[in-house]
């Protein structure tokens, strides 16, 4: 028992280590200018159709929800008037980067992994490494700087859209003006707000692409590997994004307020 403990412990902590290698591999190629743009282009193009759609149906269906709770509970108070300042507030600060960045994860993250862990098991990553070409470099770096440039534009649709869905409920159930609406949501927002909501997309878009493109690159065990490779992935990203959105939230708080 205490043998096969001590040799999972060793394992993770090589996987840790082998992650933490590959992502200074790829950082270190980008900063040396050893991108592929025309392949980044065609990824962030593929991650953008495969996440766009369910982005916008469920930013749209969650600035409704808080226009409806905030709606109801402010209600209560005589206080329906900030329904505006709940739902942007909300939306900037948690809700937006924090979905969006768990769908892309689910969505353009699992095929970024099925992607890389077909062409490992069928050998294609190894072809590469014979003609002469780094993997990484023609592979991984495409994918992942996808992920670092459509993530930020989706959280930003998924911003509009759930502000969106916020204005209908304030309109038609609040009965409030439309122009009292937005100059509420121009009010409330500052510039900790743009500022929190992007530093956590930035590390969110890091985070994902790391995994998916580690997961995916170092997949093992055939058609069965790459589906259990791919699950692995979206279950790491998952958490990764949980647990950073908690540490981030409680820095900026701390000097930010």
């Amino acid at each position: 028992m205490v043998p096969r403990l001590l040799k999972n412990f060793y394992g993770h902590l090589r996987s840790i280590g082998e992650a933490i290698f590959f992502l200074g591999d790829i950082i270190s190629l980008i900063f040396r200018g050893r991108v592929r743009w025309n392949d980044v282009l065609d990824q962030v193009y593929e991650q953008g159709v495969q996440s766009i759609v369910i982005v916008m149906l469920t930013s749209f269906a969650t600035g409704t929800v808080l226009g409806l709770q905030g709606f109801t509970t402010l209600q209560r108070f005589g206080a329906k008037e900030f329904i505006a300042r709940l739902v942007v507030l909300s939306l900037l600060r948690e809700m937006s980067p924090v979905f969006t960045a768990l769908i892309f994860s689910g969505k353009a993250g699992a095929g970024i992994t099925a992607e890389l862990g077909t062409m490992n098991t069928q050998d294609q990553i190894q072809a590469t490494r014979v003609m002469g070409v780094n993997p990484i470099e023609f592979l991984v770096v495409p994918r992942f700087l996808a992920c670092v440039l459509v993530l930020p534009a989706l959280v930003i649709i998924s911003e509009v859209l759930g502000m969106l869905g916020g204005y209908m409920i304030a309109i038609t159930q609040a009965h409030m003006p439309g122009a009292f609406y937005i100059h509420q949501t121009m009010d409330a927002v500052g510039f900790v707000d743009f500022f929190s909501g992007f530093v956590k997309v930035f590390f969110f878009a890091i985070i994902v692409g790391w995994i998916c493109c580690y997961q995916g690159f170092f997949t093992q065990g055939g058609a069965t590997g790459v589906g259990r490779f791919t699950t692995k992935a979206v279950a790491y990203s998952y958490i990764a994004v949980i647990v950073s959105n908690t540490v981030l939230t409680k820095i900026i708080l701390t000097f930010w307020g």
